[in-house]
């Protein structure tokens, strides 16, 4: 993204269809921040993070599970994935997400298998 330019989160990604479409807003070395749009049906299998990132619902409805832990969540609400937590997320409708992930004190991962 361009800097000194306003633009809207929610405007700025369209949905593709049986797709997950992502794009980066700042990508530097102490984290980044990246909006996601997840077509219904999409999501992200079981993984883990080696930082806390915030998780901000734009549009649309989705499940997020940390480890056991199940968040049914919708535009507006908000969730801080912790780190070296194995974490998913399924859409519920089409939804688009704001994931900002600030590099602090890494964790070791590991593996979600």
């Amino acid at each position: 993204m361009e800097t000194g330019k306003l633009f809207n989160l929610k405007n700025d990604i369209a949905y593709s269809q049986d797709a997950v479409v992502s794009k980066t807003i700042i990508k530097k070395t102490t984290g980044t921040i990246t909006l996601f749009a997840f077509d219904i049906g999409q999501g992200l299998s079981p993984h883990v993070a080696p930082f806390d990132a915030l998780v901000q619902i734009l549009d649309g409805e989705c499940t997020f599970s940390i480890e056991e832990n199940k968040f049914p969540m919708g535009e507006g609400e908000c969730l801080i994935l912790p780190a070296g937590k194995i974490h998913a997320v399924e859409s519920v409708t089409p939804f688009k997400m704001l994931l900002t992930m600030v590099k602090i004190g890494e964790i070791p991962v590991r593996r979600a298998d």
